[in-house]
């Protein structure tokens, strides 16, 4: 097989020739104090993982006056229109990058301040100030639609050398697919766990804005040759909210992402970026054909990937399940075979199994993601 089928046959849940082995996004921080600078197509290729080509591109509506801002067109880009226009502007900041981004309406503007380092960004500044700020994007933020002929067109151009991945949409400026999760970008985790509580006919009515615009965006795959989409999030995690919280105001959101994607012809792999052993067959009930990222304890999740095999691995497929922070440095190759080798007997029974680092790494040892990867593809059915 090669890597796309060999991935494929995974999340269908079927047994490849071996056990499948990538990573999620490589960071550039990674690639330019590890490896000189090398692209990821190249990262893929040097330790021979199987590869994913993640793009996004999307189109707007010119004859309204829509704009797609950014350069780059396979990646998600924002629309600024004349009801929904976008200025962007570099504030000074003594230790960081800092950018305001201000959209103005025509009853009112919404801003958002993102501060960045060499690792990753993050919100210091919430989008969502007042709770009838959530009118503003009701009634006038654009949706973009998938761009289906340029997907396609990178679909062809890969063949079967790649996974090519996606993720449903999220907000412009900062956000992630699952509708919990956009919410608690633009909002606040602490904010938005307290108004659950306080003020949940707000929650509903907010996640209800958000939902709108990612089901308008799901019904646009309609013939985008992905092979999967991202959906989900960490704070829709056991770490972070009570399985109460999960069936109340993110299961009934979600699982409406879902189905639509199924409707529009898509795989969704459902992104838990956190504790998930209490909350496994409520995310396997909204019916997604994945699941990750299935972190360990060692890196400050919960996962036992067997029990998970056990009690979700015929219903879905499992992503992940790898401590990058104990076996991508400071341990010998051999430990770091050795785990490949407990995971693929903890979940690698009868298919259905990816394995791959529970989410992003910056710092790592080479000579152990190529020990990861070896002995992974010396895993076989």
């Amino acid at each position: 097989m090669q890597a796309r089928q060999r991935l494929v046959t995974a999340y269908d849940h079927g047994v490849p020739d071996r056990l499948p082995v990538t990573t999620h996004h490589v960071m550039k921080y990674f690639l330019d104090h590890y490896l000189g600078g090398m692209s990821v197509p190249a990262f893929f290729e040097h330790f021979q993982l199987d590869p994913i080509r993640w793009i996004g591109p999307v189109s707007c509506d010119a004859s309204r006056g829509e704009e797609l801002i950014g350069d780059d067109p396979l990646q998600f880009r924002w629309i600024s229109s004349p009801e929904w226009r976008i200025s962007t502007e570099e504030l000074p900041d003594p230790q960081y990058k800092a950018v305001r981004h201000t959209v103005t309406t025509p009853h009112g503007q919404l801003s958002m301040v993102i501060q960045s380092n060499e690792y990753t960004g993050w919100v210091v500044e919430r989008l969502i100030k007042e709770k009838r700020d959530i009118d503003l994007i009701a009634a006038y933020m654009p949706t973009p639609r998938c761009d289906v002929a340029a997907v396609n067109r990178v679909s062809q151009e890969e063949g079967n050398r790649s996974l090519v991945r996606s993720n449903l949409l999220a907000f412009d400026f900062s956000g992630q697919p699952g509708t919990w999760q956009d919410a608690s970008v633009l909002f606040g985790i602490e904010k938005l766990i307290y108004a659950s509580y306080d003020d949940p006919d707000w929650v509903h009515e907010f996640l209800g804005v958000l939902l709108q615009r990612k089901m308008e965006y799901a019904r646009s795959l309609a013939g985008a040759e992905y092979d999967v989409l991202e959906l989900g999030g960490g704070d829709a995690s056991s770490t972070v909210i009570s399985p109460k919280l999960f069936d109340k105001f993110v299961a009934p959101y979600d699982s409406q992402l879902i189905r639509a994607a199924h409707d529009a012809g898509q795989r969704i792999v459902y992104h838990t970026c956190g504790g998930m052993m209490p909350f496994l067959e409520r995310i396997a009930d909204m019916g997604p054909d994945a699941m990750e990222t299935f972190t360990p304890p060692g890196m400050g999740g919960d996962a036992d990937l067997a029990e998970a095999k056990r009690r979700i691995g015929d219903r879905v497929c499992m992503v992940g399940g790898w401590d990058q922070f104990h076996f991508f440095r400071g341990c010998t190759p051999e430990e770091t075979r050795a785990e490949v080798r407990r995971c693929f007997a903890a979940a690698g029974a009868g298919g259905g199994f990816i394995l791959s680092p529970s989410d992003h790494f910056f710092d790592a040892d080479p000579e152990l993601i190529a020990a990861f990867a070896d002995e992974a593809r010396h895993c076989l059915y």
